[in-house]
């Protein structure tokens, strides 16, 4: 099966992650898509291929050369983002995008623009795969699989191409932060791994966010609203006030690069009991505790003013920035994956990832692992894309990276 075809058929399986159950996986539906892949695995010729009751999908690809190099890995997520709906995925193909509009809805309609989305224009001739503009499409990360799995194919059909062990894995619930939970560096055996989870073409990333997620409670008291008056306390107001206290440049409509910020992500409530979900980031290590810190503060201002315990915090550490793993002790691993980019013909683009990934947790778990571009982008929506090519190109620096561990670059 080729890399598109195998890609067609990742994406029609519905393989959304849910943060509000208790399952592992947390979805019934990435429990199957790990024992499809299973027997696909089994059915290549790889070897140790397991499946784990936890739905992580692990197997080997046995060495070749009698070089003593070391064991590489390379990672992907099997679960689709819950913000939008992965279900009846039907994937469409422009050949030979010439620019313009594309239409992929035209019943709503819903149109992916390069007025919208400039970075169409950077694919002007190349053959794209979107959505119908009713569900996301999964590239995120669909097509890290598909790549692994077809560089995995063709090291096998090609023995003349020398590479030490290479052991692959497929997780769960990475888009709800759960990827590394029961992922077992020991038994995956590989010095360093790399996910294949960036976005587009050339994209790889070894620094990332530190990361918080925070709850606020906070309690009010109802009263008749026409005999309110010093009776009642209105927990959406407090909660209100709250928000209006952290600094309105610093959330991600107003930040780039190496700004951090914070992130409202749910407000919720009625007089009695509200609750602000919000997530903190920052690349910095000192600067992520100051803002943590200033959660807690404007918290503690809140139950000044109101009485105590009238708002309660909930916060906890997410996962820190993997650079902290990296450099510069491990950085053979990012020089590895330069020259593989540069021997493929694709120019490295270096840069700080502004979000998370599961490579980060497993650094800090003993497996320096960093990020590197499966080729999609406008991840988690309908405007989803990624071009052919930049699959084609991902494939290929997983096949460059298993070649050149059998040289002296590390």
């Amino acid at each position: 099966m080729n890399l598109v075809d195998r890609f067609l058929l990742y994406v029609q399986k519905d393989t959304q992650s849910d943060e509000d159950t208790d399952l592992v996986p947390s979805t019934p539906a990435q429990m199957s898509f790990a024992k499809e892949l299973t027997e696909e695995l089994k059915q290549l010729g790889l070897q140790d291929v397991a499946l784990d009751g936890n739905g992580y999908v692990m197997a080997t690809l046995p060495a070749n050369s009698d070089e003593s190099r070391p064991v590489i890995g390379f990672i992907a997520h099997m679960d689709t983002s819950p913000d939008l709906t992965g279900r009846n995925v039907c994937p469409k193909i422009i050949t030979s995008y010439q620019g313009g509009d594309i239409i992929l809805d035209p019943e709503e309609p819903v149109v992916l623009s390069p007025s919208d989305f400039p970075e169409l224009s950077s694919y002007i001739g190349q053959d794209l795969i979107c959505t119908n503009g009713k569900t996301l499409l999964g590239a995120d990360d669909k097509a890290g699989i598909a790549e692994i799995v077809t560089a995995m194919e063709y090291l096998m059909a090609h023995p003349e191409i020398k590479h030490g062990k290479i052991r692959i894995a497929f997780t769960p619930d990475e888009e709800i932060g759960k990827g590394p939970d029961h992922f077992n560096v020991e038994v995956f055996g590989a010095s360093f791994a790399y996910t294949m989870d960036g976005g587009e073409i050339g994209e790889l990333e070894y620094e990332n966010f530190n990361a918080a997620s925070a709850k606020i409670t906070f309690k009010g008291r109802n009263v008749h609203p026409g005999y309110a008056k010093h009776k009642m306390l209105n927990s959406i107001r407090i909660a209100n006030q709250f928000v209006g206290m952290l600094p309105r440049s610093e959330t991600p409509e107003h930040t780039e690069g190496y700004e951090g910020f914070y992130h409202l992500t749910g407000f919720h409530g009625d007089v009695e009991t509200t609750v602000l979900s919000y997530i903190i980031r920052d690349h910095d290590r000192d600067r992520f505790d100051r803002r943590k810190k200033e959660v807690e503060h404007l918290v503690n201002k809140i139950n000044s003013e109101y009485g105590a315990s009238i708002a309660t915090l909930d916060m906890k550490d997410q996962y820190y920035n993997m650079r902290e793993k990296i450099d510069p002790d491990n950085m053979y691993v990012i020089n590895l994956a330069i020259a593989a980019m540069e021997a493929v013909g694709v120019t490295p683009q270096v840069r700080p990832i502004r979000g998370g990934t599961d490579g980060a947790r497993l650094s800090f778990m003993g497996l320096p692992c960093p990020n590197i571009f499966a080729g999609g982008l406008n991840f988690h929506g309908r405007f989803e894309f990624v071009p052919i090519p930049s699959m084609e190109k991902a494939m290929q620096v997983i096949i460059k990276i298993s070649e050149l561990t059998t040289i002296n670059l590390i």
